[in-house]
């Protein structure tokens, strides 16, 4: 037998419970594993008879059970103990369980596989597992093997179903979340003339908006420039950052299609506040060195001095360039 059909023909012999006490996710993947080489008797709510069976069909010697068989089971929820946890919706390999969160659950029994998977989770232990009575209501050995067939049927069905709508339910969610994260991201802007009329109107105003925003952002760098704590590395830091929002700014002046003419020199603009705040920085180290002097501190008058010559070094720098 090729091993795609031995696999259904192992997967049609066991009882689709889906419980897991073979070892694995579920009875097609115990049936793969079977068919490549594990062991045909792990399968207690499978009983001795498809011990049996799974022999037949892979040509290899009948084993006693590794667990003692195990009758039809349902679980049975005490619903006055129930706290709505959910958790064990969660872990039912067939959706047989109903309820929400903080609401009392309830199992549909003729759904049930009696896996036994939805009692460990629970927080207050209000599961309990039962014969089934679709099973003790069976009178022979006939109509129990067509309760067998009938209940191995439905539960393949469904463990089918509910492993589809959590891949779909995960799709979902990957998908929200691209989503989310494409509109945190702004648009690059885009030439207002390669848009119709309409279109442009709206891109203009978006494209003034930002640039009315990063106007603002260059005149709260110029105020931290004239800050008297700064050192010159945070002062050339706030300089390229300065000069970065001057292109960004320049860029979205031409895609409105303003003239030069028309707008002030951005960059002479930031040589005149450069050199604003070297005199303040010139103005403020003499000032420091009055001080020091009256107080005869003399690694104040250092240190001031120090500061002088850094203001007056930055005041030629700022001149030279706009020269």
């Amino acid at each position: 037998m090729r091993q795609p059909a031995l696999i259904d023909a192992i997967d049609a012999a066991l009882p689709q419970t889906q419980c897991g006490k073979c070892g694995q996710d579920g009875c097609r993947p115990y049936a793969e594993a079977v068919a490549a080489g594990e062991p045909i008797n792990r399968c207690p709510p499978g009983g001795d008879a498809t011990v049996v069976r799974l022999a037949e069909l892979t040509g290899r010697p009948v084993q006693p059970l590794e667990q003692p068989a195990q009758s039809p089971l349902t679980a049975w929820i005490r619903e006055d103990e129930c706290i709505g946890c959910t958790k064990c919706i969660q872990a039912c390999p067939v959706d047989a369980i109903l309820g929400a969160a903080k609401q009392m659950h309830t199992v549909i029994t003729s759904e049930c596989t009696g896996c036994e998977l939805c009692v460990a989770p629970c927080p207050v232990d209000c599961i309990d597992l039962l014969p089934h009575p679709g099973w003790q209501a069976t009178t022979s050995d006939i109509e129990r093997q067509a309760w067998l067939d009938e209940r191995a049927d439905n539960g393949r069905k469904r463990f089918t179903a509910r492993n589809q709508r959590l891949v779909h339910e995960a799709e979902e969610r990957r998908q929200r979340r691209a989503e989310r994260q494409a509109q945190r991201q702004p648009p690059a802007p885009r030439p207002v003339a390669s848009k119709p009329d309409g279109e442009s109107v709206v891109s203009s105003s978006r494209l003034r908006t930002k640039a009315v925003s990063l106007r603002a952002r260059l005149k709260q760098l110029t105020r931290k420039q004239q800050r008297d704590e700064l050192s010159d590395v945070q002062r050339a830091e706030l300089q390229q950052q300065a000069s970065e929002l001057q292109s960004r700014l320049a860029e979205i002046e031409r895609q409105l299609g303003a003239a030069p003419e028309n707008h002030p020199d951005h960059a002479e603009q930031q040589r005149r506040f450069a050199i604003n705040a070297a005199e303040q920085a010139r103005r403020r180290a003499r000032q420091q060195i009055a001080h020091a002097e009256r107080q005869q501190d003399q690694q104040a008058i250092d240190d001031a001095h120090h500061q002088l010559e850094q203001a007056e070094r930055m005041l030629a720098e700022a001149r030279a360039h706009s020269s």
